[in-house]
């Protein structure tokens, strides 16, 4: 097979597992503290991530682990609040939430470092507001504490993204991914530390089995594979290929959690992918591909 193509299939994979992770966190921390949760997801994932980023884990300098703390502290404080989103609202609820992620990081850049954001992206965040809207605000006119914190996960994994890419243009990220989750290791055991309601060895079989599938799925699967198919596949075409974890993240909670899909879910959070979509067409692209179809213009 293609190395392309088989990395593309690896990537829809692990999409597919961010989806699930949704309703596996779910069921792990309902009814008890997310901290100890997260610090032995972190935990098994630098781990195995040290396994195998041995290699580069041998080359870090100390720029890459104070890269890495820093990416740690933002990647923490997102994980952190949208474990207890996804505690307080349905699990395909935060999914679809946390898919204007996609949206808000131009939006940020406009903000952060003056860069030009152009039109589809105003017209993709209005749709996906819209969408927002619907999804998360009562008829009341209250937004749920799951969704508030899922927000705040959305906005604090932006800054993360944006901090990446600046890494990324300076040097080789690999070297950051051990240091980062390290840092976040001990992040969530000053946390758990802190927090009374911790319950540090649970008998529930479900706790631990969503310590083994979000650490060797939702984090040292994706990150390593995400990280080997940026080298060969386009940021935008690995971007499109996000665009499904919310989908994914429905599936799954209608399977696994028995969650059904009301029609503010359907039609907010359609409108939630449709903005993201609109937000990766390349209209200048678009246009020039016209125009060669068509032949010259007269």
């Amino acid at each position: 097979m293609n190395k392309k193509l088989l990395l593309t299939a690896l990537l829809i994979l692990g999409t597919a597992f961010w989806g699930i992770s949704f309703s596996v966190t779910k069921m792990a921390v309902g009814g008890l503290s997310q901290s100890t949760f997260l610090l032995y997801r972190f935990l098994l994932a630098t781990l195995v991530l040290s396994v195998a980023f041995y290699r580069q884990l041998k080359n870090t300098g100390p720029t890459s682990i104070v890269q890495g703390i820093m990416l740690a502290i933002l990647l923490t404080a997102s994980i952190n609040f949208s474990t207890l989103g996804i505690k307080y609202a349905p699990a395909s609820q935060c999914a679809f939430v946390a898919g204007t992620g996609v949206i808000l990081i131009p939006v940020l850049k406009l903000l952060i470092y003056k860069k030009q954001v152009e039109m589809n992206t105003w017209l993709a965040a209005a749709v996906a507001l819209a969408g927002l809207f619907i999804v998360s605000v009562r008829s009341d006119f209250t937004v749920g504490v799951g969704d508030m914190y899922t927000v705040i996960a959305t906005f604090g994994f932006a800054f993360y993204l944006i901090r990446v890419e600046k890494f990324s243009a300076s040097g080789n990220i690999v070297h950051t991914i051990v240091p980062m989750f390290a840092t976040c290791t001990l992040i969530m055991f000053c946390i758990a530390m802190a927090d009374s309601s911790a319950e540090w060895l649970p008998e529930r079989r479900s706790f631990w089995i969503g310590v083994i599938y979000c650490a060797l799925f939702s984090t040292a699967y994706v990150y390593t594979v995400s990280n080997v198919a940026q080298r060969y596949i386009s940021a935008e075409k690995v971007a499109i290929i996000y665009l499904f974890e919310p989908i994914f993240a429905a599936v799954a909670s209608v399977i696994i959690l028995g969650e059904t899909l009301s029609w503010r879910l359907l039609v907010g959070g359609s409108l939630i992918f449709a903005g993201t979509l609109i937000s990766e067409i390349n209209w200048a692209a678009l246009k020039k591909s016209d125009r060669i179809a068509g032949g010259p213009e007269m």
